[in-house]
């Protein structure tokens, strides 16, 4: 059975720091690209970052892009999102996503952890 646990989110003020953690079970991560995506009150779900293997470049939105950055540890099977100059739109709940291989295998999605930034 494969799990993603993300922990890390809270109240946060306004330009403070904090970082997400993603733990995965069941499957390794080390060949797979995993991705934080966020989610605020009445609106869809959005890529911020991705994680990819090792050797590519990470990606970012253009709403994060210079102040988060994402990272993974392969050997603890984890991945963060360290995330800086937080404000009131960064206010979320932060999924990490494990993206299928190809066509024909499964993603994976935690249960997200809220994050809140008060201004």
């Amino acid at each position: 059975q494969v799990n993603l646990v993300e922990s890390g989110g809270g109240v946060v003020q306004a330009g403070e720091p904090l970082r997400l953690s993603c733990v995965v079970s069941g499957i390794t991560i080390r060949d797979r690209p995993v991705g934080w995506f966020r989610q605020a009150s009445g609106k869809g779900r959005e890529i911020v970052a991705s994680v990819p293997i090792d050797g590519l470049e990470p990606k970012y939105s253009d709403r994060v892009r210079g102040r988060f950055t994402s990272s993974r540890d392969n050997a603890q099977n984890t991945v963060y999102l360290h995330m800086n100059s937080l404000n009131s739109e960064d206010t979320a709940i932060y999924y990490c996503h494990l993206f299928p291989l190809n066509n024909a295998s499964a993603g994976y999605w935690g249960q997200g952890t809220q994050v809140t930034v008060s201004s």
